[in-house]
């Protein structure tokens, strides 16, 4: 799957049942349902789901709860745009081998 093909996903009511804990968040998010997306992750401690949990963090406004979650993903805060952040955490998934 490419990213146009998830972007052209969010057209459809589910997520694809394939789609791992982390593409289903940022899947969630895409569709502009923020709490669904934070729910996803939020139970979960290892360093993909604190990335995508700071991408959300940052997203909200809350940069201290943000910069947190980057540091427990071994990352910083980025520079680029919201929108630039959420494609590469996107295709980051999409190609990542990690089976959740």
């Amino acid at each position: 799957m490419t990213l146009l093909d998830f972007k052209a996903s969010l057209q459809f009511p589910h997520p694809d049942s394939t789609f791992s804990v982390y593409l289903k968040s940022l899947w969630y998010d895409g569709k502009g349902d923020w709490d669904r997306a934070h729910a996803e992750v939020d139970q979960l401690s290892d360093r993909q789901a604190a990335w995508v949990h700071a991408y959300l963090h940052r997203k909200e406004g809350d940069i201290w709860n943000a910069d947190y979650w980057y540091k427990q993903a071994g990352r910083q805060r980025p520079s680029v745009s919201l929108a630039q952040e959420w494609e590469q955490l996107v295709n980051y998934f999409l190609t990542s081998s990690n089976p959740r």
